[in-house]
This record gives C-alpha cells, sequence and structure tokens, in this order.
C-alpha cells in the first residue's frame, strides 16, 4: 500500500489536562503543510477499534507518540497502556511490514527526559524528546522533527508558529461561533478543520 506522502499519525492521550499539547502538535502539523491523523477520527460503529488504529497507521509515513501518560487511574488504579501498544503497531509495521512500510519514520515524546526509562525501557536507544508538559515546547519539537525527517526546507521555526498558535487560540471562539460551534465540544475533525479554516485566513 502506498503512503499517504503528508499524513502524520498522533499517537497521544485524549484527556483534558493534554489537550492544549495535543491542539498545539495538531496545530504544528497543518501548519508546515502536513495532515493530522489519529484514533478520534473514526467514528464507524462497524468497523473494529484495532482495524480503524491499523487502518491509519499504515497510511501515514510519520508518526508522532507521546508516552508522558503513565499515572493510574483513579478507578482502576491501573494506567493507559493505549499509547505504548501503538507505538509498538507504529514500530512493527516499520520493522516488519513491506518495503514501503519500512519507510516510516517516527518520533517519540515525554513530559521529562529519561523517565521512559524507568516505564517503557524497550526503548532505550531511540531518540527520545521531552515536550516538558508546555504547548510551545511541543510546537517546536514537532517542528524540529517534521522538518528533519520529510527534508522540508524553508519551514517557519518554532517560535513563529508558537505565536500563531497563541493568536489561533484567541481566534478560536470567533471561528467555532461563525460555524455554530462550542469549542469545548469540537471534535477532533472539528478541530483540524477550525486550524485549515484559520491557517487559510492568516496567510
Amino acid at each position: 500500500m502506498r503512503l499517504r506522502r503528508k499524513h502524520v499519525f498522533i499517537n497521544c492521550p485524549f484527556d483534558g489536562t493534554y489537550k492544549p499539547i495535543f491542539y498545539a502538535i495538531v496545530f504544528t502539523v497543518y501548519d508546515i503543510g502536513f495532515v493530522a491523523r489519529c484514533a478520534l477520527e473514526a467514528d464507524d460503529a462497524g468497523e473494529f477499534r484495532l482495524s480503524k488504529i491499523v487502518r491509519i497507521i499504515e497510511d501515514c509515513p510519520y508518526g508522532i507518540h507521546d508516552i508522558s501518560s503513565v499515572k493510574l487511574g483513579a478507578g482502576t488504579k491501573l494506567p493507559r497502556f493505549n499509547m505504548p501498544f501503538e507505538v509498538g503497531l507504529y514500530l512493527g509495521c516499520k520493522f516488519f511490514g513491506t518495503e514501503v512500510q519500512k519507510k516510516k519514520g517516527s518520533l517519540i515524546i515525554d513530559s521529562e527526559p529519561y523517565r521512559y526509562r524507568t516505564s517503557f525501557s524497550d526503548i532505550s536507544g531511540q531518540d527520545i524528546h521531552s515536550h516538558e508538559g508546555k504547548p510551545e515546547v511541543a510546537i517546536s519539537v514537532v517542528r524540529n522533527w517534521l522538518a528533519n525527517v520529510s527534508k522540508t526546507g524553508a519551514l517557519p521555526g518554532g517560535a513563529e508558529i508558537a505565536g500563531r498558535y497563541r493568536r489561533f487560540t484567541r481566534d478560536l471562539p470567533k471561528i467555532c461561533k461563525n460555524l455554530k460551534r462550542l469549542p469545548k465540544d469540537l471534535t477532533f475533525l472539528d478541530f483540524s478543520e477550525t486550524v485549515e479554516i484559520w491557517l487559510k485566513s492568516a496567510r
């Protein structure tokens, strides 16, 4: 299967506390000319959830994986395993897939440097980056990695993209009002659309 040249798989927590970083990553991906993909885009009850994720991973030549969510759930007293599981799926596709799939690039990020060595030591030896829990740091990390792995030149720097992201967040309520949506109720596809609308008007 051919990879969709500009598609980026985002594997990260989807809870409310992580949303500022998630939104910053999605914005950055679109701002530098790529397309953000993630499990939240698939809402077909007739398709098995794992099949949806595998299909999206198969499409994407680039994958961003945030493994920072290791805290225990309040009710279950267990951590969420979705993120490391999807890292494994993506890397398995890269290592054992077709020649096309072996060309995939991946970025693994955490909230603290070297913390992964305690809970996810199998990925030691890879370049793991830290976003420090800050959207603006995540923007620079994602921008620099995508520019390098895709060999895309003439891209704005992280500070410029972070400034645009701040302007976008200020304008988001107005965009949502025009679309008759509430910012707090945006789906992943809704948010992606608002980013594309804002970028078209800002350029």
